[in-house]
């Protein structure tokens, strides 16, 4: 304050106090007192309260300096007059007064402050105006100059860099920096519009523009390189300029059309190259068809070489996707671990634009599998429906169903799709070949038995169908692909996906040149013996316990298996056996023949096809079942069929057989031989899928007792059922996996009602050797001659004892000539020893039934004769108990029924025919009964009968 009054003395100014009394007698009453002032100036400033107080003023006061303030106030006051009131007003107005005082005093100060501010700046002025010569102030402009060309200079230089950016950038995209040249438009176009005023930087401007654009376009012709070949480092550079560009969501929107694209021309130029190739032709009209209409021209010899090109290719893009994904989910970890360890919140708005940005990337990515997978399944269905592949070999088209089981495999790993397009398309094509290759297949079948001469197939005693070429697939730890006669050895892990096998080299779809020559298949055994030793040994006697073969020893062989628990048995018992299980020193190898063998090929070829392509499971499993229906009619047609002794009534088909032969004849065989056209078109496709009936090969001799009768073929021809049937039983567990639920009744009951009636050929096959190998007729003559009437016990058996005992002597030395050609299994001895034991009991039992007289004496010479044939035939065979022998002692003991229990035991035993019955009644009771009771007895035995009739 001293310093502004000294400030203003000099200037010859007054302080606001000292101007006071030069005020207008109004300005004076305005002015409080001093003791006034004070007063006010102890009281608290308050700025809002004073404010409050200066806008309760009235706007009158403020109007001009003639208002007479005095005259106004007094015309406001009232007619009676108050002295609380009127102070109370008197101190509203200081307050008003002073308030406003307060603010002039405070104006009028600073505007003396900044009178004297001025005054000092013009005095300082003039000292400097002065004090300062001409030539400083030259030099100062000249620095002034200088200052400004420097700058000019450094713009110069600025410039002269951003023309020559044009260089490298042209260098940069050369090298394909991608970001580099993007960073480096980028600042020169914000160094540019630094110096915007120049007109040739607004040139370069126009042309960083322009060649930003073109950076985009090779940008996205190296986008669309991905798509065939991905490179980690060329996608990430592609990925930095699009994402400094921030144009993330377009480079994937266009990436998914690139792949699209991709697809199409990878497919229409692999065609396309093959079409040509095979025209011999450059002509170019190939190149206007359609995909479709190309895939049409593809010849049969082109057709695999190009599927397996077509898919290959497909592979390579479908892997460029799934590589792309991969860096995706890569960079998208990588950023989220930087961008949780920076927790700066200047960049949460980026780090919002970034995530979106990712999360649109992703879905797009994961939709697009979908797409693509779509996509590349109606290129190769397109493909597969072009050619018609009914003609094709088995190989080959088993290979064109791996490849495309191995693109569905492709597929599942690749989005989880099913590929029902590419299941549909191939099983149309499956079904259409797989009824033309199976009509062939019977027919062929069908030769093969018709020349097939029932010899022995040589096989080792170790074979096993997995030995098979055609059932290499079983054995494979994983599901086919690319052939499974042509897969690598080493079997690699299902838990690694195609994808991870081959994501940095090799292809899944590249052809193998391994074939099947290159493989072996031992299975072929010399002459069907091990080994020389065991040759010269399979005739041998059983001389000592180390001579019996491990099968001897046990209690009892299954029929089916062979397989029994091993138990110690006595030497007497193996020396017995001896006589009724043939050649078991021969190694014990299967008994099959080359058209079982090429059976069982067709059926690994057609669980082959199943195994790749399990939607046409019912069909597959269907024609194999006809093969195996085929095969056992056959047999039974062979060897089984004949009229004279089916009807024996000794039940030897059963009705589950009878059904199943009635069954196969009717649905697979074709008994029509002309060639009427008449029919309806329903009628000839039935007759299509239908197979003529077989005919027994001339070579088949089956009349020579010499040889039984052709056993030795009917051995080979009813085991090698057995054997088949057996292999089926093994397969079932297989072909139940892929059945379809809908469709499994159908294979149980194939099972049921036909496989497990293989064996059961056995009886009527082995019967009609049986049937011929023993002259029954012979016997019954020799019975006819005997005289049953004697008075006295006889102590020696007839001589119609020996004859039939040399019979079965005979049978049993045929046994073994025929067991030196072929084994003969203990479950087919036993059966042929049972059923010429069984005609045997049953012809002495017809024997007995002519006889016209018979004493008591003579019923005891039939139990004599009887005891002494069974005593003697223990010998021959080890068969326990002797078949029927019960029918032959039941019906002697019924000799010696009275009357009443006659009558009974007829009505008992139906086994018995009416003329043995009627003999017990005539012959025996005949003597002692009156004609009465015989009618009586006579008739329940016609009663009996008559259902029969």
């Amino acid at each position: 304050m001293q310093k502004i009054k000294s400030l203003m003395t000099r200037q010859g100014l007054r302080s606001p106090q000292e101007n006071v009394h030069d005020l207008s007698p109004v300005e004076n009453f305005r002015i409080p007192s001093k003791e006034e002032l004070r007063e006010l100036r102890e009281q608290p400033t308050d700025p809002q309260a004073q404010q409050e107080i200066i806008n309760s003023i009235e706007e009158v006061y403020f109007s001009n300096d003639s208002f007479d303030i005095v005259k106004y106030e007094l015309e406001k006051l009232p007619p009676v007059l108050s002295l609380q009131v009127m102070e109370e007003y008197r101190d509203k107005l200081k307050q008003q007064q002073a308030a406003e005082l307060e603010r002039v005093t405070s104006l009028q100060t600073g505007l003396q402050l900044a009178a004297v501010i001025c005054t000092n700046g013009r005095r300082h002025l003039n000292i400097a105006k002065e004090g300062f010569t001409q030539a400083s102030l030259g030099l100062l402009a000249n620095q002034r100059k200088r200052q400004l060309l420097i700058g000019l200079l450094k713009s110069l230089r600025t410039i002269k860099t951003l023309q020559r950016t044009d260089v490298r950038l042209s260098e940069m995209l050369e090298e394909e920096d991608y970001p580099g040249a993007i960073q480096l438009c980028l600042e020169c176009q914000k160094a540019a519009s630094t110096f915007k005023h120049y007109s040739c930087i607004s040139e370069l401007n126009s042309k960083l523009q322009d060649t930003l654009e073109q950076i985009e376009e090779l940008l996205d012709v190296a986008l669309s390189k991905i798509c065939k070949n991905f490179d980690i480092n060329h996608y990430t550079k592609v990925q930095q300029a699009y994402r400094l560009l921030g144009k993330t969501q377009t480079a994937m929107d266009q990436l998914h059309m690139h792949f699209t694209q991709a697809i199409h021309n990878t497919v229409f130029q692999v065609v396309l190259g093959y079409v040509e190739l095979c025209a011999g032709n450059s002509d170019t009209k190939f190149q206007k068809l359609q995909y479709k209409d190309l895939c049409t021209h593809i010849t049969s010899d082109s057709y695999i070489p190009c599927l397996a090109d077509l898919c290959k290719a497909l592979w390579e893009v479908m892997l460029s996707y799934y590589r792309t994904m991969e860096w995706h989910e890569k960079h998208d970890r990588d950023e989220g671990t930087v961008s949780s360890s920076v927790s700066d919140g200047n960049n949460v708005i980026g780090a919002e634009e970034t995530n979106f940005d990712r999360s649109y990337v992703q879905k797009k990515l994961e939709h697009g599998l979908s797409r693509i997978w779509q996509d590349v399944q109606l290129k190769v269905k397109t493909y597969l429906l072009g050619t018609d592949m009914s003609n094709f070999k088995y190989d080959d088209f088993i290979f064109v169903l791996d490849i495309i089981s191995r693109l569905m495999q492709v597929g599942e790993e690749f989005c989880g799709s099913k590929s029902e397009v590419l299941q549909e398309s191939i099983r149309k094509q499956s079904v259409n070949y797989f009824k033309n290759y199976h009509r062939t297949r019977l027919e062929e079948l069908r030769m093969f038995l018709e020349n097939e001469t029932w010899e022995l197939c040589p096989v080792k005693s170790s074979f096993s169908i997995l030995q098979l070429h055609e059932f290499k697939f079983m054995e494979q730890s994983r599901s086919p692909s690319v052939s499974p006669s042509k897969q690598p050895a080493s079997a690699i892990s299902t838990t690694i996906t195609l994808f991870e096998q081959y994501c940095t080299e090799g292809n899944p779809f590249e052809i193998q040149v391994n074939s099947k020559d290159d493989e072996t298949e031992d299975v072929l055994a010399s002459n069907g013996y091990e080994s020389d030793e065991q040759e010269k040994s399979a005739y041998q006697e059983y001389d000592s316990d180390s001579d019996v073969p491990e099968e001897l020893k046990r209690d009892y062989v299954d029929e089916q298996t062979g397989d029994a628990p091993v138990k110690s048995v006595s030497r007497e018992t193996l020396r017995s056996r001896k006589r009724s299980d043939y050649n078991l020193n021969k190694v014990n190898a299967p008994i099959l023949t080359n058209t079982t063998l090429n059976v069982i090929r067709l059926v690994g070829k057609y669980m082959q096809m199943m195994n790749i392509l399990k939607p046409i499971a019912f069909d597959v499993i269907h024609f194999m079942s006809q093969l195996f229906d085929y095969y056992l009619y056959a047999v039974y047609t062979f060897f089984g069929r004949n009229d004279t002794f089916e009807s024996t009534g000794l039940g030897l088909s059963s009705s589950r057989l009878r059904t199943t032969l009635n069954r196969i004849q009717e649905s697979l065989i074709d008994l029509e031989v002309s060639n009427d056209t008449t029919g309806t078109l329903t009628a000839a496709e039935e007759r299509k899928e239908k197979v003529p009936s077989p005919h027994l090969s001339h070579l088949v001799v089956l009349t020579s007792g010499n040889t039984l009768y052709g056993l030795a073929e009917r051995v080979v021809a009813t085991e090698s059922l057995v054997f088949l049937a057996e292999q089926f039983e093994f397969l079932q567990s297989h072909l139940d996996a892929v059945m379809p639920a809908a469709k499994k009744p159908f294979l149980q009951q194939f099972y049921s009602q036909t496989v497990s009636t293989a064996s059961e050929l056995r009886k009527p096959i082995y019967w009609i050797v049986a049937a011929k190998a023993i002259d029954y007729e012979q016997m019954l003559l020799l019975m006819a001659n005997v005289k049953w009437d004697v008075k006295e016990i006889m102590s020696q058996h007839n001589i119609y004892v020996d004859a039939l005992l040399k019979e079965f002597e005979q049978f049993n030395r045929r046994l073994n000539e025929v067991s030196k050609r072929v084994r003969i299994p203990l479950p087919v001895s036993n059966i042929l020893w049972e059923h010429c034991i069984r005609l045997a009991n049953r012809t002495i039992v017809e024997g007995y039934a002519n006889v016209k007289k018979c004493s008591n004496e003579g019923r005891a010479l039939m139990q004599l004769d009887f005891q002494q044939f069974l005593m003697k035939l223990e010998k021959l065979t080890d068969i326990r108990p002797i078949p029927d022998k019960e029918f032959v002692e039941t019906y002697i003991k019924a000799y010696y029924l009275t009357e009443n229990d006659m009558e009974r035991w007829i009505k008992e035993h139906r086994e018995y025919s009416t003329k043995q019955l009627t003999n017990l009644v005539n012959v025996c009771l005949g003597s002692h009964i009156n004609k009465k009771a015989r009618q009586k007895l006579l008739a329940a035995i016609d009663d009996i009968d008559r259902p029969k009739r």
